[in-house]
């Protein structure tokens, strides 16, 4: 294990998709011991063949980092476990990898959407739960090969205050920084966790059902007005849980990315939904402010409405294929 008093730590990363593999190789870059874990064989297989192959601004990089599968994992021992699966995988997850947290290792969670600490209590103290928020982007575009492009930030909190949870997170900042991922030391990240919820709550579920780029939703009339009533019903469930978002703020923050160097971006629902054909981070998202709305006696007509749809858009993608599976009926001629 590596010094405590060393500025780099040995790093597992549950999740080697876009973005645990763009954390995982910048990490690595910069001299911390780092490991892959990913359910996903054939990512697992193409990566310990030829490395992670990265699009990384522009230009090419290989990276040989140690992969494994959830079950081959539990010989590792790291100081922290970065999670970046998806959310509906989150506990499955946790239970496939339950031998590497010990007494002594932090989980910091990374994951789009609300309500993973509820999930990660059941693995780990409190004490040793770290939230954070990233704004980086990255896309899978094969097994073990990765686009990286625009910049980003992250901010962390541990959950539950204790000076030497909040020392390790402070370290763990200062490791993120200096690997070039520009994190800082959070004294509300939970705002920070619902303002991007709005982000992804927005853009990824439009830009799914409408099948286009960020940019390219940002040309439509209407954009702006549904961006504003989506955020609107984020901000009335989140006041329930003390969470005062800036409406304003929030949507001029979510339309300034229609111009920015992201706007060519497909954002992950849409990688999943409409490439990979997979289901969707939806009820982490819209579907939570949805339930939470329920439970609150808030109304949510929107994210209702755009749960829905990405469930309906889920299953057609199912309905398809189990219609492509049938033969057509031979043609009939009445004589």
């Amino acid at each position: 294990m590596t010094d405590s008093n060393s500025q780099t730590m040995n790093i597992t990363i549950v999740g080697a998709g876009g973005m645990g593999s763009r954390f995982g190789l910048m990490l690595h870059q910069a001299g911390n011991s780092v490991s892959l874990v990913d359910g996903w064989q054939a990512n697992v297989d193409a990566i310990r063949t030829a490395g992670l192959v990265a699009r990384y601004n522009g230009r090419e990089v290989v990276d040989r980092l140690p992969i494994y599968s959830p079950q081959e994992a539990g010989q590792l021992r790291p100081q922290v476990i970065i999670l970046f699966v998806k959310s509906q995988q989150l506990d499955a997850m946790l239970e496939a990898i339950r031998p590497l947290i010990g007494p002594d290792t932090y989980l910091l969670c990374l994951l789009n959407g609300l309500g993973h600490e509820d999930i990660i209590k059941k693995y780990a103290a409190e004490d040793h739960i770290i939230l954070g928020v990233t704004m980086w982007t990255a896309g899978m575009t094969a097994p073990g090969h990765v686009t990286l492009f625009g910049d980003g930030n992250v901010e962390l909190q541990n959950l539950r205050p204790g000076e030497a949870a909040e020392t390790f997170t402070k370290r763990l900042v200062t490791v993120l920084d200096e690997a070039g991922l520009n994190a800082v030391y959070s004294e509300n990240v939970k705002y920070s966790i619902w303002r991007k919820a709005c982000v992804n709550g927005t853009m990824n579920c439009l830009c799914s059902l409408l099948e286009c780029n960020i940019g390219q939703y940002g040309r439509t009339s209407a954009a702006a007005e549904v961006i504003r009533r989506i955020v609107c019903e984020f901000a009335a469930v989140a006041a329930c849980e003390q969470v005062q978002l800036d409406v304003d703020e929030v949507v001029a923050h979510i339309t300034a990315t229609f111009t920015a160097d992201i706007a060519d971006h497909y954002p992950s629902m849409y990688q999943d939904l409409v490439v990979n054909h997979r289901p969707t981070e939806i009820d982490f998202i819209d579907g939570a402010v949805w339930r939470k709305g329920q439970r609150y006696g808030v109304p949510t007509p929107y994210c209702a409405l755009l749960t829905q749809l990405i469930h309906g858009k889920e299953e057609l993608g199912r309905i398809r294929q189990e219609d492509s599976a049938i033969p057509l009926p031979l043609s009939r001629t009445d004589d």
